[in-house]
Parts: structure tokens; C-alpha cells; sequence
């Protein structure tokens, strides 16, 4: 072994002398050459124009860029010998190869996307409420991303399963980017933020057999009353959509618009689709999630590529301070909605749909959508849902996809990004280059003027309360108003949905308890499904209208919620 080695250690000295020799690099020698400067945006601008080429303007490279000569081929010791180390082509392949899997999204995981624009309509009305620029001119155009996803399911799982939708905009806003995390639903299961995490690991798999578990799956509904209106929702046939584009989109919360005199209001935004309401049963459903379960994902890429651009239009509902004080529901709370009877609703603009990714995962897998992402003019409410949600969002998309995820392009900002975050994994933009990372009295950074103050609009009195909601009264108000909208077909439809599902739940206790919950609803209903999933009907009974949702005193649990 040492024998050959040591001619190579004879070599070095030569090699060393030799570089850099005349007409090599300047790096390193004094005195001679010229000033050389490198851009690399160059090195991204080159890869950028290779993703838009076809195969037949291209050689086959590796990562570094240097040709290979045949993407199958690996290097061995003659015809039957072990494969060299030394063969980096393939290991740099199966290094890629082994890394191609991003952690998926714990919810919203299966989903579809595509590009297009927003357009405003009545800014004159936007104006009075709120100074956020992207409303602020009719005819004005900005370029959104959109993703339409199930909430439960892993990235492999069927469009078509009954679930909510996720309905995600990213607005590339001349004020930086604004985020609009939506739902196919006007409210969700859960009012407290905590409860979260636990509901949706009932959805999902068993720890143990790592199958769909019915009675995790009613255990938590049962025992959480709030959840009511939304189940009711999921369980009619709007629980199984005809794809992503006929259905509609609201922001559920409620948020705030704020003006220069940091004077706000309570809003609400819903999305009508221009192509109308279109649902399978559970029977169609069931069908085309064996015959196709990319459904969905394969009818909106089809749409546009076909130029049928799907479009909605957005509509805005408008609570003052003070209305939403006497108003009935409690506007804090993601389990209510606003009819357009009680909260007109206004359209405010309309969007469409016009351009496919021309890579999957480039351009959707690794769009971040996060309600931190706000502009001014547009503010959190204190929803506890919603406030939660403001970090649990981000802070999701840097375990997916890095600290730096918002330099990835689908992501991007149009405008100007400057201020002192620096370094980390993949920072591909010139980390923010030789500007100082503090607040520097050398080179300052230039500190634009405050758009609104919220101390003398918002304030809140009391000590630190460990919260948790009481179910009244009140959370039946929705679903008796929803189980009376639904037609005779509907509600035939829905009894039958729910008694599949609910059927198959093995605990007597909890089919009874959940049966007690849709009697309290309407007997009939309650009636018609204890029949069918075998149980006796039980009575329920909770506090009246009057009784608060939350207390402004720590109040101590037994259960999933306060008395019950």
C-alpha cells in the first residue's frame, strides 16, 4: 500500500509549484491581473433559464453542472465486482434520491394549486374601512397563488374523502405578501385554540393499528358539543365536493380592517364560485375515489389547461365594535357564523385562476400560506383560534421547508425585503449582502412611519385565565337553522351519511351520546339515526342563551369542555 502512495506524495510538491502558473487563476497572486468581481445571481439566473428548456436543448450533467455520459451507467471492478466509491454520479444520485421527501403537511397534506390574479371591484366601500393597499383602486390586478387541499388525509390519500377543504390565497400585494388561510366552511370544530392537536389526531390514525379509528373519530365529537354545526356541515353532501372549484371559500375568523386613524372594524371575507355549488353523494364519492382518487387535483389542472379558468367572487362582511358587542353571537368564536341577514354581505372583488405550475412541487408542495402573514391594514381579531394559528402556520413551514422558506420563489415577496434576519439553512438570496445584521448608527436602515397605533382601539382588562369554552344553548342556534336549509333529498342523505360512519363505531357509549346531541337538534333527526345505528335516544340539556361562552375566571374542567 505505502509503495504506491508515496510517488503521488512525490508529485504534490510539482503540483503545488504548477498552480497557479501562468495564465491560471488570479486568486491568491499580487501585482498582476485585473480587478475581478463574481455575481453569483448569475449561477441561479442559469439554472432558472435550464428549468424552462426542453431535454433536446440540454446535456445530461450532475449537480455541479459537469457532463456525465449516461445517466444508467455505474462504475465496478470488471464484470462482477463491487461498485467504487469513487463513482460519485451515483452516489450523488441516490444522495438526492433519498432526500426527495419533504416532511408533508400534518393537515391540509393532499392538495392542488394553481396561479392567477384578484381583481378589485369596489374599492370605494373597501376605503371606508381599512387602508390596505390592494383594495385601494377598481381594476387594480394582483397576482395570487392558490391551494386547494383536504384537512385530514396523508399526500397520497383521495380527493374525495369527506372533509373539510382547505381554500389558501397568497396575495403578492405591491405592500408585501397577505395571506388568506381559508376553508370550503364558514366555521370549524373547535373554538379553543389547545383543543386543536387533540382533534385532529382523531381524525387520523390509531396510535396502535394505524387504522382510521371510528370511535377516536366520534369520542371527540361527542364529548365536544361545539363542534356540532360542523359536523353537520361535513356530514351533508357538501362534505364531498365536485372537485376544488365548485365550492366556496370563507375566512371563518373574524379579522380586523384598520384605517390611517387606526379606527377598525370586525370582517369577515367569503368567495362564491362563479362555476355554482356541485357535490357527489357518498355513493358517487365513494366510486370515483377507487376509479380516480386524484379526482380534484387532475379536474382543476384540466380546467385551466383547457382555458375554462375557474373565478369566485369575494364578498366582505362588515361588524363595528360596537355592533359586534350586542350582536347574538360572540364574534371570538370559530364555531358561528355570520348569515348574510344578520352581516350584509358586499362584493369587493373577484379572482380567477389562469396559469398551471409548471413544476408540481416547486410551485405548490412548497407554497407556505400563514395568517401571520398580514399587510397593513389588515389585523388579527382575538380569535384564540386564529391567534394560535398565527405562529402554529409558520412555524410549520420552517420544520417543512427551512428558516429561510419565504426566500423559496413561489413564496417571495414582490416587495423589498430588509432587516436583520440572517444566515441559515439554504439562504439563497445574498443574505441580505454586506449591510449590517443590528441596528446600525453606521449605515442605518431607514424605519418607515408607524400606519396606526391600536392602544386607544383595543384593550382588555383582567389577569391571566386558564380559558376553556362552555357549550349553551346557543351552539344549537346554527345547526337547527342548517338542518332546516337542507331539502327533503338532503336530509335523507345526511341521516344516511352519518349512520354509515357512525354505524361503525363499536362503543354503545359514545353512538349514544352522539345521538343525544342530533336529537337535541331536531327528534326527528335524532330519532331517525339512534334507529339506524341501533341505540336508544338520551336527553341533553345545557344552560341557556344568556350564559357566556368564556369566563373572565379560570374555571376548572372535568371533561372536554366546561359542565359537560
Amino acid at each position: 500500500m505505502f509503495p504506491r502512495i508515496f510517488p503521488l506524495v512525490l508529485v504534490l510538491p510539482l503540483t503545488y509549484a504548477w498552480f497557479p502558473g501562468p495564465g491560471g487563476p488570479v486568486v491568491g497572486r499580487q501585482g498582476s491581473g485585473e480587478t475581478f468581481t463574481v455575481d453569483f445571481q448569475d449561477g441561479v439566473n442559469a439554472q432558472d433559464d435550464t428549468s424552462k428548456k426542453p431535454n433536446s436543448a440540454l446535456y445530461y450533467t450532475t449537480d455541479g453542472g459537469t457532463p456525465v455520459a449516461h445517466p444508467y451507467e455505474y462504475q465496478r471492478i470488471g464484470s462482477d465486482g463491487p461498485l467504487l466509491l469513487q463513482d460519485v454520479h451515483l452516489t450523488e444520485l441516490f444522495g438526492a434520491f433519498d432526500r426527495e421527501r419533504i416532511p408533508e403537511r400534518v393537515v391540509h397534506a393532499k392538495g392542488a394549486g394553481a396561479h392567477g390574479y384578484f381583481e378589485v371591484t369596489n374599492a370605494d366601500f373597501v376605503k371606508q374601512y381599512t387602508m390596505m393597499d390592494v383594495f385601494s383602486e377598481n381594476g387594480l390586478r394582483t397576482p395570487i397563488t392558490m391551494r386547494f387541499s383536504t384537512v385530514g388525509g396523508e399526500s397520497g390519500s383521495a380527493d374525495e374523502a369527506r372533509d373539510p377543504r382547505g381554500f389558501a390565497m397568497k396575495f403578492r400585494t405591491r405592500k408585501g405578501i397577505w395571506d388568506l388561510v381559508m376553508n370550503n366552511t364558514p366555521v370549524f370544530f373547535i373554538r379553543d385554540a389547545a383543543k386543536f392537536p387533540h382533534f385532529i389526531h382523531t381524525q387520523k390514525r390509531n396510535p396502535q393499528t394505524h387504522l382510521k379509528d371510528k370511535d377516536m373519530f366520534w369520542d371527540y365529537l361527542s364529548s365536544n358539543p361545539e363542534s356540532l354545526y360542523q359536523v353537520m356541515r361535513l356530514f351533508s353532501d357538501l362534505g364531498t365536493p365536485y372537485g376544488f372549484t365548485h365550492m366556496n371559500g370563507w375566512t371563518g375568523h373574524s379579522y380586523r380592517w384598520i384605517k390611517e386613524d387606526g379606527s377598525w372594524v370586525y370582517v369577515k371575507l367569503y368567495a362564491e364560485s362563479m362555476q355554482g355549488i356541485r357535490n357527489f353523494t357518498i355513493a358517487e364519492a365513494t366510486k370515483i375515489q377507487g376509479e380516480n382518487p386524484d379526482f380534484a387535483t387532475q379536474n382543476l389542472y384540466e380546467s385551466i389547461e383547457n382555458a375554462t379558468y375557474p373565478g369566485w367572487t369575494m364578498y366582505a362582511q362588515v361588524l363595528t365594535p360596537s355592533e359586534a358587542e350586542t350582536f347574538k353571537y360572540n364574534v371570538l368564536d370559530l364555531t358561528k357564523d355570520w348569515s348574510a341577514e344578520d352581516v350584509p354581505r358586499t362584493e369587493i372583488g373577484k379572482f380567477y385562476l389562469t396559469q398551471n405550475p409548471r413544476n408540481y412541487f416547486a410551485e405548490i408542495e412548497q407554497a407556505a400560506f400563514s395568517p401571520a402573514r398580514m399587510v397593513e391594514g389588515w389585523g388579527p381579531s382575538a380569535d384564540p383560534v386564529l391567534q394560535a394559528r398565527l405562529f402554529s402556520y409558520s412555524d410549520t413551514h420552517r420544520y417543512r421547508l427551512g428558516v429561510n422558506y419565504m426566500q423559496i420563489p413561489v413564496n417571495c415577496p414582490f416587495a423589498p425585503v430588509a432587516n436583520f434576519e440572517r444566515d441559515g439553512a439554504m439562504n439563497v438570496l445574498g443574505n441580505q449582502g454586506s449591510r449590517p445584521n443590528y441596528l446600525s448608527t453606521l449605515d442605518p436602515i431607514q424605519l418607515p412611519k408607524r400606519p396606526y397605533v391600536d392602544e386607544t382601539h383595543q384593550q382588555w382588562t383582567g389577569g391571566a385565565v386558564s380559558s376553556l369554552s362552555k357549550v349553551t344553548e346557543i351552539d344549537f342556534a346554527w345547526p337547527r337553522i342548517f338542518w332546516e336549509s337542507l331539502s327533503e333529498t338532503d336530509k335523507t342523505n345526511f341521516i344516511g351519511n352519518v349512520v354509515g360512519h357512525l354505524g361503525l363505531a363499536k362503543s354503545e357509549h359514545i353512538k349514544r351520546r352522539q345521538v343525544a346531541l342530533f336529537a337535541h337538534v331536531d327528534a326527528q333527526l335524532g330519532q331517525a339515526i339512534a334507529d339506524g345505528v341501533g341505540v336508544p335516544v338520551d336527553s341533553v340539556s345545557f344552560p341557556g342563551y344568556d350564559t357566556s361562552t368564556w369566563t373572565n375566571h379560570t374555571v376548572t374542567a372535568v371533561g372536554s369542555t366546561v359542565d359537560y
